[in-house]
């Protein structure tokens, strides 16, 4: 595996390192002593899917607020999605601004994302779905979340939003002044 730190400590992006002959390919999509070896330290303690109908489907912004202390390892086994993170640390030197990598069935890339940090994403193409694994079940009531469309924020989505959820389109937008200075980040 390799593993490539981003703009924002805690995102890392994992790419396998694929052993190829006639029969197809063969690659570890996780190593604990190789994420160890990164300062990554990862139990998984729940694996899930998400599948998505529609391109243009977007998820998050979500992270688990204290004392859950979730961490995320996002694959996709199946179409294309833009995977958007968003430093929500206070204190933090990127505090509110985000980097966004492309996850798909072809590049078999993968995005650890570390505690504090909202995850979303939007489907660019239809049937796409991804796999998360975390560190900590699920706790009901620490969800946390951002708005998609939060000009704070200034996420530059790929596609016209198809589906959001409920949920998701009603978090609270931040205040303007709540912005650090050159909020927003590149595509990786």
């Amino acid at each position: 595996m390799i593993i490539t730190p981003t703009g924002i400590d805690g995102v890392l992006i994992v790419d396998v390192e694929p052993f190829t002959d006639e029969r197809g390919l063969f690659a570890r999509t996780f190593c604990q002593e190789e994420f160890a070896a990164a300062g990554l330290a990862v139990e998984v303690a729940q694996c899930s899917v998400a599948y998505n109908h529609r391109a243009g489907t977007v998820r998050g912004m979500h992270w688990a607020g204290e004392p859950v202390r979730e961490t995320k390892l996002i694959r996709v086994t199946r179409g294309a999605l833009l995977d958007v993170i968003v430093d929500t640390r206070p204190g933090s030197p990127t505090w509110l601004r985000h980097v966004a990598v492309e996850l798909t069935a072809d590049n078999r890339r993968a995005l650890f994302i570390d505690v504090g940090l909202a995850h979303g994403y939007q489907t660019l193409v239809d049937d796409t779905e991804a796999t998360y694994q975390m560190n900590v079940p699920f706790q009901p009531g620490h969800d946390r979340g951002l708005r998609h469309d939060d000009p704070v924020l200034a996420i530059d989505w790929p596609l016209p939003v198809t589906v959001i959820s409920d949920k998701d389109r009603s978090w609270p937008l931040l205040a303007a002044d709540s912005a650090a200075p050159e909020v927003g980040a590149g595509r990786i």
